[in-house]
């Protein structure tokens, strides 16, 4: 292992000791095996699924035993190298995702390793971090090359912690397509929502609709949707096809999961449209939809998990000015201070959007 002097035996992590409970302590740093790098963890963001794992609700999956990090938006600075490792060099900064593929099925082989067949198989090379492996809820751990890209000099820390979040709706809107000059409708102004909303427009979207409510729809505003939709006040699919003359937009996209929004999705897109799904639905949501709208109108309908290839188009992205995400964080806050920043994601407390935890020192905005 090849590695800077100051990588210290132990450092602070907030692990996570059962279902609801986590507290930070002193853990062992991580050695970096074949092909991984240990990294300082500079910025990691709080996602939505996080509060779920930390909850305990998933247990046995994610994570799959405790004591467990979570944690998997993040971005680093290398300080160690695993044996076979070419192409980074200590002081790197990078920006990481949370899949690593086996490598060798055919998912992988094909570029898709988000759907990995070996998915949870740590035997096999598979690893998710934060979510069947440690993630990066501390001070340093360790990352396969393969789930890591360079930074540019003119990204920060901060905002490429939020590279995943960014990641997943660059991937959701490739597969799906923007149309160049058209409409797009986004459903849940979360930060994906709000990212998607971004993100679209960076690829030729001439005007996004955001439908939500509360504090997250007034921030979709300000952080640059043409229209917003208070569902609380008027029917969303009637309000859509108002702005748009009764065409219905080109893409739509379902950003929060929510009972009822699939058939909304539909219903607000043109003939022959297309409809991502990048919202995450409990496992046992089964939605209706208009079939028959459907079949007659030719709705392309696609899924989307992750962020697959797609984090160093974002960061050029970030770089060239086409993407900023500076806006999207609402609250930075240490390690130390895990629980406040939780209770800050969770009940969106001072119009919270994005929370930042920095686990060696906060980063100047």
């Amino acid at each position: 292992m090849t590695n800077a002097p100051q990588v210290p035996e132990y450092a602070k992590a907030c692990v996570l000791t059962g279902p609801g409970t986590f507290e930070i302590r002193d853990v062992p740093v991580p050695r970096p095996g074949h092909q991984e790098v240990l990294l300082k963890i500079r910025a990691v963001a709080i996602c939505g699924s996080d509060p779920q794992i930390i909850r305990g609700e998933l247990v046995g999956f994610w994570p799959p035993a405790y004591p467990f990090i979570a944690g998997h938006e993040w971005s680093g600075e290398v300080v160690a190298l695993g044996e076979g490792v070419t192409d980074l060099a200590v002081g790197d900064r990078v920006a990481g995702e949370a899949h690593k593929g086996c490598g060798y099925c055919d998912n992988c082989k094909r570029g898709r390793y988000s759907l990995c067949l070996n998915y949870g198989d740590i035997a096999s090379g598979h690893e998710h971090y934060g979510f069947t492996v440690p993630g990066a809820y501390g001070q340093y751990q360790k990352y396969s090359i393969r789930s890591l890209t360079k930074m540019p000099d003119n990204v920060s820390f901060a905002e490429g912690a939020l590279c995943d979040t960014a990641g997943v709706a660059l991937h959701g809107l490739e597969l799906t397509g923007i149309t160049p000059g058209g409409t797009v409708a986004v459903i849940g102004p979360g930060p994906i929502g709000v990212c998607t909303a971004k993100v679209a427009k960076a690829m030729g979207a001439a005007r996004v609709i955001v439908v939500g409510r509360g504090s997250r729809l007034a921030s979709a505003k300000s952080l640059g949707a043409d229209d917003c939709i208070d569902f609380t006040k008027t029917e969303p699919v009637a309000a859509v096809r108002a702005l748009t003359g009764d065409l219905g937009v080109d893409e739509a996209f379902e950003c929060s999961g929510a009972p009822g929004t699939l058939a909304q999705a539909i219903s607000m897109t043109r003939k022959g449209g297309r409809v991502g799904l990048l919202g995450v639905p409990s496992d046992d949501r089964q939605e209706p939809v208009p079939f028959k709208f459907v079949a007659h109108n030719e709705i392309a309908i696609f899924g989307s998990r992750a962020d697959p290839n797609a984090i160093p188009r974002v960061l050029s992205l970030m770089s060239s000015g086409q993407l900023e995400v500076k806006d999207v964080i609402s609250h930075r806050f240490a390690l130390e201070d895990f629980g406040t920043a939780l209770d800050t994601f969770v009940n969106r407390l001072d119009n919270a959007v994005k929370v930042v935890i920095f686990p060696n020192g906060i980063e100047s905005a």
